[in-house]
């Protein structure tokens, strides 16, 4: 097929409905795609640039100003030839010609380089990929019988959505009824649900579907009808919004408002569409609800692209006239995996309100990830119940519905219910209302930590479960907050770590492990890895008109041999800690942390001027170590002067360390002290089922106590304190210590039994012979010994006559042991040597080491939790 002229194309796009952009299939078989932004202000056109490269313009990017998809045949190479990517080496190519100092501008291949450069502000190539639901598996079984009709609703399946009416536990709902009966029902409020489409057909949804703002990526057509087997995930996440108030299936949390489709998970996806996507109808829409993401297996780290960064800031800044799309994504099920929220990008962003999970009984479901980025729980499947929707058919319902993929939807709605009554909330009046009514369950969970500001946050948990009933009548009352602003600090490089463009690594900081290794049974310092601190002065927070601290970013530049080693935590002004990242057994990976962003939302509100500590750490094994190159921190809050304030712009993408564009701060050293399968694979299989829990924090400390000396409340038996909690501990430590008893027995007895035989010996010595005293239980005698040539005068105390007292004679004649303090027997030459114990008895080798994770510390009130 041909293209059109490109003066044509052009005129033709700009007038053109935004419904229409990307809506013809791509054909990735026949060409390369690229994405390019131009600068119509530089010297050079968008014809002369695409001409330059050999590409041809194809149509806008969605709703990103100045961004194009352009495209080249793909060419035929022989079987032995490598293929390269000839657009993307003349683009290189040009760039490097324009930026460098040894040229001058004699020529005419030297001059359009620097028109090119000056005209092109960005170029990547497209790669098909494939988003993955983060949906459960089929279910065989039904939920079970009927409740009593309530409220006067009619729709059969009312009575088994306990998320909305929970008869059985009434304290762990969504708690909408109160909501409905002042008359909000989410009317007016448009929720874009990007997925796998959305059945329009289906009678509970069709009356509330809206057509406008809804579209299919996939198959580039208008209207995001489910079309493979599986497509059901989009219509069941759609009617936990939106099913209407009639006689089929269940209800919707916001039963008036409108839904839309955007259909991108039915296949593999570029970053063109997926950016195109996420702006959709974006004056429209108020809330995209996103239940997908990268794998939740506990191996992948990966994010958004910079193209769809810049869709997602688009949408942020300029959606909804200016208040901001509200995106909301479903925090992962990978947490039996060992997955956690802070390796996705998506759920990690500032620009989130990250939802993870909890079920029917408040408890935490074992597949709902933790990290420093949730904000708030929703309820969805486990303990026994799952969620209860509409099905892909025209009055098809599913009783198996589950996961933080309808947890995420579950906000969605609470939100579209205040979004009725004040559709004036910006994005960040949406994060703030969410932490500041969320509400608190599991009190004795030791997850939970107090924040500076005296507000609980859990890891598993965020600031709480979102409460309709707090949500809603907080928002009618709520006072916009003010514009954002932000902080960047320099670049801190440690030790001249350095990464190119390649990923390849040099220099760094060691992470360190051992104080004075000495052996396999060296215990390891509780200061080890690496520590570094930026410091934030007022004087800096005032120069960037910083009134509010509410996100902090944390990006790291880490090799290593194996990702899921490595442990980042980042210590506050205040001493509230944030475990950024902790150990995932799955990760193998060796190609480090490239500059990966960690975020926190667990120092909201904080003051945040102050020193500011990152602490990266390993498990302490051999072969598989790393270095620490570099980090640095964006503060986000509120403005001080609202009149100061400008939109942030997304910076050139950093793919070398140090960065190009950001004066670094060198530090010689630091304080030492794509197409993924298909979400059901993840998510288990039981997750409705599976007893949830209440008791386990998330990163629990003693994970690392092979590697960390105990304080000394701790002892060197941490796990004694648990005794009374097992029936085997309890009986086993009976026997302990009636062992210990008969020993002490035996001591007794035979020293004795030794005393009057040394006192036997000592009378028949000549007198000319000097004998050490210490060979009769006493010390502070100096002296020589010439019968046994030992050192006399050396005492004995507590811990050398309990290995005496259960010793066997040795063939050892040397001087005492230097680690035990064994001394000869001077009756008979030999050491003593207990019951053959080596010399490291006392160092307790048999500390627990399979427990994996990271623990935070717990505060003076509350300990710590884990898990997704």
């Amino acid at each position: 097929m041909r293209c059109l002229p490109l003066s044509l194309l052009i005129t033709l796009l700009t007038s053109i409905s935004p419904v229409l952009s990307l809506k013809y299939p791509h054909s990735y078989h026949t060409h390369n795609y690229y994405v390019l932004e131009h600068n119509p202000a530089g010297p050079a056109s968008l014809a002369e640039v695409t001409n330059t490269l050999g590409v041809e313009v194809v149509d806008k990017v969605g709703e990103l100003a100045n961004h194009w998809l352009v495209r080249t045949e793909n060419q035929l190479v022989s079987r032995t030839e490598t293929p390269g990517d000839h657009v993307m080496e003349k683009y290189k190519t040009l760039r490097a010609r324009a930026s460098s100092t040894h040229l001058l501008i004699r020529s005419s291949e030297e001059s359009l380089a620097k028109r090119f450069d000056s005209s092109v502000q960005y170029l990547s190539r497209q790669e098909l990929r494939q988003r993955v639901k983060r949906a459960p598996p089929p279910i065989t079984s039904d939920a079970s019988g009927s409740v009593a009709e309530r409220m006067g609703i009619q729709d059969p399946l009312f009575s088994e959505q306990w998320h909305l009416v929970n008869n059985e536990q009434p304290e762990h709902m969504m708690n909408v009824t109160a909501v409905w009966d002042s008359g909000i029902t989410g009317k007016g409020v448009i929720t874009s649900f990007v997925d796998d489409g959305l059945d329009y057909t289906n009678i509970d949804l069709k009356e509330n579907f809206d057509a406008v703002n809804s579209h299919d990526f996939n198959d580039h057509t208008d209207l995001p009808t489910p079309k493979l087997f599986d497509d059901h995930h989009g219509t069941r996440c759609a009617g936990q919004v939106a099913a209407g108030k009639n006689t089929a299936c269940g209800i919707g949390i916001a039963y008036e408002s409108k839904v839309a489709g955007v259909r991108i998970l039915s296949g593999p996806i570029s970053d063109v569409d997926e950016a195109a996507a996420l702006n959709f109808g974006f004056q429209n829409v108020s809330i995209y609800s996103c239940s997908w993401g990268p794998p939740d297996n506990g191996q992948a780290m990966e994010g958004p692209s910079q193209l769809i960064k810049k869709a997602v800031l688009n949408g942020i800044n300029n959606g909804r006239g200016g208040k901001g799309s509200i995106f909301v994504f479903a925090s992962g099920n990978g947490a039996a995996r060992g997955d956690q929220c802070n390796f996705d990008g998506y759920t990690n962003s500032i620009y989130s309100v990250t939802i993870s999970a909890v079920d029917y009984k408040g408890l935490h479901p074992y597949y709902s990830e933790a990290c420093a980025a949730n904000m708030v729980v929703a309820y969805s499947s486990g303990s026994g119940k799952h969620i209860v929707t509409s099905d892909r058919g025209e009055n098809a319902c599913a009783r198996n519905h589950g996961g933080t993929s309808a947890a995420a939807p579950n906000a969605a709605g609470v939100i579209a219910l205040a979004m009725e009554v004040r559709p004036d909330l910006t994005w960040r009046d949406i994060q703030h209302l969410c932490v500041r009514t969320a509400r608190m369950i599991n009190h004795n969970d030791p997850d939970w930590e107090k924040t500076a500001q005296g507000r609980l946050y859990s890891y598993k948990y965020g600031f709480g479960a979102l409460d309709a009933g707090l949500f809603v009548p907080t928002a009618k009352e709520w006072k916009n907050v003010k514009p954002q602003v932000w902080l960047k600090t320099p670049t801190v490089v440690l030790g001249n770590g350095k990464m190119t463009e390649e990923q390849q690594y040099s220099g760094g900081v060691f992470i360190t492990q051992l104080k004075n290794p000495q052996g396999e049974g060296e215990r390891s310092d509780p200061n080890a890895g690496v520590k570094s601190t930026i410091t934030i002065t007022q004087e800096m927070l005032d120069a960037a008109n910083f009134e509010k601290l509410e996100h902090i970013q944390v990006k790291v530049w880490i090799s290593h041999a194996r990702r899921g080693d490595v442990e980042v935590e980042i210590v506050s002004p205040a001493g509230v800690k944030s475990v950024l990242g902790g150990r995932r057994p799955d990760d193998a990976d060796g190609s480090g942390y490239p500059g990966w962003t960690f975020m926190s939302v667990k120092h909201w509100d904080e003051n945040p001027a102050g020193n500011w500590t990152i602490h990266v750490t390993d498990q302490n094994i051999p072969g598989r170590n790393g270095t620490f190159l570099g980090w640095n921190m964006m503060f986000w809050g509120s403005a001080l002067d609202p009149a100061k304030s400008v939109l942030y712009e997304l910076p050139e993408e950093d793919t070398i360390f140090p960065p190009h564009d950001d004066p670094p701060l060198v530090v010689g050293g630091a304080s030492t002290t794509r197409f993924p399968t298909k979400p059901t694979a993840h998510l288990p299989g039981d997750h409705g089922q599976a007893e949830g829990e209440n008791t386990k924090p998330a990163f629990p400390n003693d994970a690392a106590a092979p590697t960390s000396t105990p304080t000394a409340d701790e002892g060197w038996f941490p796990d004694m304190n648990k005794l009374g909690n097992s029936q085997k501990w309890f009986f086993g430590g009976i026997a302990v210590v009636a062992v210990f008893g008969i020993g002490v027995g035996l001591f007794f007895w035979r020293r004795r039994t030794m005393n009057q035989k040394r006192k036997q010996q000592y009378e028949s010595l000549a007198g000319e012979e000097i004998v050490g005293m210490s060979s009769m239980g006493n010390s502070g005698v100096t002296g020589r010994d010439h019968a046994t040539g030992g050192r006399a005068g050396r005492g004995r105390g507590t811990t050398r006559e309990l290995y005496d007292a259960f010793g066997e004679v040795s063939d050892d004649d040397d001087d005492a042991d230097e680690a035990t303090r064994l001394q000869p027997d001077r009756t008979t030459g030999v050491a003593s040597s207990g019951l053959g114990f080596h010399s490291g008895f006392l160092d307790d080798e048999d500390e627990p080491s399979s427990r994996g994770g990271y623990r935070d510390e717990p505060g003076p009130e509350l300990g710590i939790r884990q898990e997704h």
